[in-house]
């Protein structure tokens, strides 16, 4: 088996990914994986241009006494997020997902919001699409917690994991601003089309976005499918394999 084999394998593209000449395979069906967070890519409404409009500077909630979130270290930004009721997300879920990983990272891998199992586990990305994920990590010779650091655009679990409403993000991205800011990573990678459009602050498809390097104040951004996405559509993680070859290649240069 030589090492490209290997890594498909891991990242559960191989066979899926074939070689010029030789008759595309055909791959099981995933098993259901709607305990996670959509990560839908083509039918999310979600708007930009809402975000942008209604993202404040910082959030005043009842637990921060108004304190300003780009003043808060990672033991107060913890405390602020675990007691945040600044919108209507936090009343219908179990917990806050805060994020998990090395806080010194270079690589950061951003997705859309918790689902099922991480509401109860209070961890970003367990379940079906968590394990796709640590195998995407696996592919490039990463793992969770060494030199990674996970989280979500919203800390609360979306009813029946629908796509975050704007005016959600906009009250909870200023606490992903604050993470990156601490974490300092080299390179972002956003996974799903609403992780993109909230960092990148514009509207656009995911095909659209996936391919370039973006830039979020001064950091690399690359964009690719949601897991949960990839376990609905598994012939599209031949174009994530792409996307993850990518970052790899964008990591060494910098």
């Amino acid at each position: 088996m030589d090492r490209r084999e290997a890594m498909l394998r891991e990242l559960n593209l191989y066979p899926l990914w074939k070689r010029r000449g030789q008759p595309a395979p055909i791959e099981a069906v995933v098993p259901n994986a709607t305990s996670r967070l959509g990560g839908g890519e083509a039918d999310t409404q979600q708007s930009a241009m809402g975000i942008a409009t209604l993202n404040p500077s910082y959030l005043s909630s009842p637990s921060d006494g108004g304190q300003e979130i780009a003043n808060l270290d990672w033991p107060q930004l913890k405390e602020v997020v675990r007691d945040c009721t600044a919108c209507k997300l936090r009343a219908g879920c179990t917990q806050t997902v805060f994020g998990v990983g090395d806080e010194k990272a270079d690589w950061l891998f951003v997705g859309e919001g918790p689902g099922a199992d991480e509401d109860a586990q209070g961890e970003p990305f367990v379940g079906q699409a968590g394990k796709l994920l640590d195998s995407m990590l696996a592919a490039i010779k990463l793992k969770r917690g060494t030199n990674v650091y996970i989280a979500n655009i919203v800390k609360c679990r979306p009813p029946d994991n629908r796509t975050p409403a704007a005016d959600e993000i906009a009250q909870c991205l200023p606490y992903l601003e604050r993470q990156i800011e601490l974490i300092q990573p080299k390179l972002i990678v956003a996974l799903g089309k609403t992780a993109a459009t909230a960092l990148l602050g514009k509207d656009a498809t995911i095909g659209s976005l996936r391919g370039t390097l973006h830039d979020y104040h001064g950091i690399p951004l690359i964009v690719t499918y949601h897991p949960a996405y990839l376990l609905r559509s598994p012939t599209e993680k031949a174009k994530a394999w792409q996307d993850l070859c990518f970052a790899t290649d964008t990591m060494q240069k910098l």
